[in-house]
């Protein structure tokens, strides 16, 4: 067990509101975390749903070991449970009948799985990412020993499709493997999946693999009329998301789906009785409860609710920001908006991150107008 480290000499007095339960370092750290939430406006996590009464099962070790269609040895799990999540979401990204997929721990191993896949199928190909695409992208592509392409990004950060379609021709005897980006992390730019399909056309690769890195936009866009092409329908191979961004799971977590099943399914690992179809083996199935409850919480009904209420909160924090004439900009349905770079105190008490000049918030589901007017008045 672990113990509070705390020499008693230093121990500080119990606050009147802190858990006698918690340990002062921990208690501090609850502490700091809750008064930068008040603030903390410039990275996508969500709030507004309560897992507290998921408490009693952190007594638990859930641990999904391997292929989730297949329950193994091990009895402590929640199998089933992620199967439903998986289900939701094969229906939510239009999946094709023979789909596959598993809870990751988060986008960055939803990105890895599908490039892994993109490589297991195409051997020979070269990977091709935009500037804005996440960090994880490349990593992948030089973990998986994939050669790989860097492609110009416009200036609000979509994918260059006349430098991609340059870049393509060069390799047109190889084929592809193409990361589009749903959400850019700065600017929350929307990669177009028939652009990039119709550019490898006009390049003359045929044989190719597209995967969808939609961690941050590809639930609010799954639920947008007229939404761009980006999920499994509109020619993705693999699509992934997180579930702490737009739910606010308090674990890191992902989803990652597939068009289709292992082409040879693995054997059962002796040891636990299941395949292994994963990257990481054994997962933490804390993560597909959660996402369970929020889907439970909210309906089809609350994830539109909850999106539409994001999208009001952008449109109400470009009102403010233009009421004081500060420059800013923001794609459409975008959680994000970009605004010219604040002063480094301003940056620092509310989080902002910033490059070449420009900062942005995201108005992720939990922001509320009461942070919005604090930020422009300290803007103003």
């Amino acid at each position: 067990m672990i113990t509070d480290l705390t020499p008693m000499r230093r121990r500080p007095k119990p606050r009147p509101s802190a858990d006698p339960t918690l340990a002062p370092r921990y208690q501090d750290l609850l502490d700091r975390i809750t008064a930068a939430s008040h603030t903390s406006i410039g990275f996508p996590a969500g709030r507004g749903i309560d897992y507290r009464p998921l408490a009693p099962l952190l007594g638990a070790l859930l641990n999904h070991v391997g292929d989730p269609w297949s329950n193994g040895t091990y009895p402590s799990h929640a199998k089933h449970i992620e199967r439903d999540v998986l289900t939701y979401f094969a229906r939510l990204f239009r999946a094709p009948a023979d789909w596959s997929g598993y809870v990751t721990s988060g986008g960055t191993e939803g990105n890895h799985y599908g490039l892994w896949l993109g490589r297991t199928r195409l051997p020979n190909a070269i990977a091709y990412h935009s500037s804005a695409a996440h960090y994880s992208v490349p990593k992948a592509e030089h973990l998986l020993n994939l050669p790989s392409v860097t492609v110009a990004t416009t200036p609000t950060g979509k994918i260059d499709y006349t430098d991609l379609h340059r870049q393509a021709t060069r390799h047109r005897s190889r084929p592809a493997i193409v990361t589009a980006t749903i959400g850019t992390t700065m600017t929350e730019a929307v990669d177009d999946l028939a652009r990039i399909h119709e550019t490898l056309d006009a390049a003359g690769i045929h044989h190719r693999y597209i995967h969808s890195d939609a961690a941050l936009a590809g639930v609010p866009l799954a639920v947008t009329p007229k939404r761009p092409a980006f999920d499994l329908a509109d020619g993705a191979d693999s699509i992934s998301i997180s579930g702490h961004k737009f739910f606010g799971t308090p674990l890191v977590c992902g989803v990652v789906l597939t068009r289709r099943g292992p082409a040879n399914l693995p054997a059962p690992i002796r040891y636990t009785g299941a395949p292994d179809t994963t990257i990481s083996g054994s997962r933490n199935g804390l993560g597909a409860v959660m996402l369970a409850h929020a889907l439970d919480v909210l309906g089809p009904s609350g994830i539109s609710a909850r999106t539409q209420q994001a999208r009001n909160i952008a449109d109400y924090a470009c009102q403010q920001l233009s009421a004081i004439n500060w420059p800013h900009w923001r794609h459409p349905n975008a959680f994000t908006i970009m605004l010219r770079e604040p002063p480094p105190d301003v940056r620092n008490r509310w989080y902002l991150p910033a490059a070449d000049g420009w900062s942005h918030i995201i108005c992720m589901p939990g922001v509320n107008t009461g942070q919005i007017d604090a930020l422009a008045r300290d803007l103003a």
